[in-house]
């Protein structure tokens, strides 16, 4: 895993930047009732998506575990970000009428008990909007992709019917979903080299010490290695809490 606290000051220039923020929120937003008038986001990062996701009427939270992505993110969305645990939010019972987490499962072993924590905190009829299948997204068929193929994780902590299944335990039940591109993030082989090198696709690709060494040397030596390939897409899920 990552260290976001170091990633803070880097992460908005090596993650599509504010096109790609852009493009979730509006595919968050159009996933919401119109009678929302709460939000958190949780694993809310520097707060680039959290700040487009603000409109009239609609009261924007953020949650993050990392103090620096935290300090980032109160500098654009103010005093409405906190520093908390997403498997305990400091939120009481029935209290938002909607939570989002884009970006967030796909990193953790143990998603399914944020997924449930979600559902804890919505109010009846609050909506739960989540990335499902982050990293398939990625996978554009290029020649990339394929030399990533043989390491996949076959498991992701994000898998849709893993994800639907602890929400319909919860009370949750799917109510619509999108996709939306990410901009910017299309892999070159130099920089997805550099990425598993420094062990960026942990929760993405099984590799030893020396399987990781071998896959950065394949990837560099592709041809045209700083192009970056297609853009990846992602899908969003709305899981509504019944009663």
């Amino acid at each position: 895993m990552l260290d976001y606290d170091v990633e803070a000051a880097r992460y908005d220039a090596t993650r599509g930047g504010v096109p790609r923020a852009r493009a979730a929120a509006r595919a968050v937003l159009a996933l919401l009732p119109d009678r929302t008038r709460t939000l958190l986001d949780v694993g809310c990062g520097t707060g680039l998506v959290t700040e487009r996701l603000a409109r009239p009427g609609l009261r924007v939270f953020g949650v993050d575990a990392a103090a620096g992505m935290v300090r980032a993110a109160a500098g654009r969305v103010g005093g409405t970000v906190v520093q908390g645990n997403c498997h305990r939010l400091p939120f009481a019972d029935e209290s938002l009428d909607a939570v989002s987490a884009v970006w967030l499962l796909h990193l953790l072993p143990d998603a399914l008990t944020v997924v449930a924590e979600c559902a804890r905190v919505l109010r009846p009829g609050g909506v739960f909007v989540t990335t499902v299948d982050k990293d398939a997204g990625h996978d554009v068929n290029s020649d990339v992709d394929e030399l990533m193929a043989p390491y996949r994780v076959r498991r992701a902590h994000d898998a849709a019917p893993r994800v639907m299944a602890v929400a319909c335990e919860h009370g949750l039940s799917r109510v619509g979903e999108a996709r939306f591109t990410g901009h910017g993030q299309g892999r070159s082989p130099n920089g997805t080299a550099g990425d598993v090198s420094r062990g960026y696709f942990a929760s993405a690709l099984s590799l030893d010490e020396a399987q990781t060494s071998a896959l950065a040397a394949r990837l560099s030596g592709l041809p045209d290695p700083d192009v970056p390939r297609a853009d990846p897409v992602y899908r969003l899920l709305a899981l509504r809490k019944t009663g």
